[in-house]
């Protein structure tokens, strides 16, 4: 199993300086790239400063030229905001900034709150079916000249300008949950993105159970690749939990704001909801917050971690950008490749003497 990094410029006060965030993450970005980390990802947002990602080709452009090894990746584009000949173009320009780095995640789309924004107010549900059309057209764009008469967008013979340095173009990851997504991304011939929430461990084996059975339903394609994303906070001492914790559960009422389109959001910064009207409020629950997501000592996170090995998934991603003191974000960063990667790199050699499929759990 491999490892990667989800992080993003992030902002919850008007107190907070623009200028910190934009180091901050640049700290993170090259703490990761030196420790091995397989692959750093960021996100797509608008309207909103906690999360601040307008283009994450424009953000991914900028990390190439501070850092050396570690692959680049959107996760994820939100596919309703885009047509199909600029995000062919886009992405292909920022593949060749990087020196063919990029990784290239898409999604439906999951805050409400910027559908009303971004994409004429259709009910975020709705974004699947836009990425079902746009994914196939890009990937024709980039081979060469390709018209498109589609549901959503139609254009006469053109082509991406650039075509990618990556050929026959960038790995493509689509997010997925539910198994209709996961059947489809690997009937494409993508890779999956995927996410247990805050769901207790059971979830993960649940989504490798939907990967697998999308992979033997697809015998035609390669085996794909499965990461998934949990938020993640590593700390020294079993006592220090409560830190994560709180942090996570704060974080959460601002994601069902945006999600929900229940709240307020003053000068881009969302309130966090109280808790009375937030969805599955057992998820909040400080016991079951610091079981289920990945926080723990060095010890604690290798355990949890086996767990997703065992679920066949070739690379779990920490997701640091939960309004984490950065302090905070870059012990994790040191202790998880100090103490936590060593050991599943020790096991390397073992597990490559294995078929796929057992390695993997299979």
């Amino acid at each position: 199993m491999k490892f990667a990094v989800s992080i993003s410029m992030e902002r919850f006060s008007p107190d907070a300086s623009m200028q910190d965030a934009v180091k901050n993450f640049r700290t993170l970005a090259r703490i990761a790239d030196e420790g091995g980390f397989e692959t750093l990802w960021t996100a797509e947002h608008h309207t909103i400063e906690c999360t601040v990602s307008p283009n994450p080709f424009t953000v991914l452009t900028w990390l190439g030229q501070h850092t050396d090894r570690i692959r680049l990746g959107t996760a994820t584009l939100v596919a309703p905001y885009w047509s199909p000949i600029r995000l062919a173009g886009e992405a292909a320009l920022c593949d060749h900034l990087t020196g063919g780095r990029l990784e290239f995640g898409i999604a439906r789309g999951a805050y409400q709150y910027e559908f009303d924004r971004m994409a004429g107010g259709i009910p975020q549900q709705e974004g699947v079916a836009f990425m079902k059309e746009l994914v196939p057209a890009v990937q024709k764009l980039w081979a060469g000249d390709y018209a498109h008469d589609g549901h959503y967008w139609k254009f006469p013979l053109a082509t991406s300008v650039p075509k990618p340095l990556q050929q026959p173009h960038p790995r493509i990851w689509v997010a997925a949950r539910d198994p209709g997504t996961f059947d489809w991304a690997v009937g494409i011939g993508a890779n999956i993105l995927s996410t247990p929430l805050s769901a207790p461990a059971a979830e993960v084996g649940i989504l490798g159970e939907k990967f697998r059975k999308a992979v033997a339903d697809h015998p035609e394609h390669p085996r794909p690749r499965l990461m998934m994303q949990r938020r993640t906070c590593v700390y020294d001492r079993q006592d220090d939990w409560e830190t994560a914790v709180r942090h996570s559960v704060d974080y959460g009422r601002y994601f069902e704001n945006l999600m929900q389109n229940i709240g307020t959001v003053t000068n881009g910064f969302p309130e966090a909801v109280p808790f009375e009207t937030v969805a599955n409020r057992d998820n909040y629950n400080p016991q079951a917050v610091r079981e289920n997501l990945m926080f723990g000592t060095p010890d604690e996170v290798i355990r949890k971690l086996q767990v997703y090995e065992d679920a066949g998934v070739d690379q779990y991603c920490l997701g640091l950008s939960f309004n984490l003191p950065f302090e905070l974000q870059v012990k994790t960063l040191r202790l998880f490749i100090d103490e936590v990667m060593p050991h599943f790199a020790a096991r390397e050699p073992e597990r490559a003497a294995l078929p796929r499929f057992a390695a993997a759990g299979y």
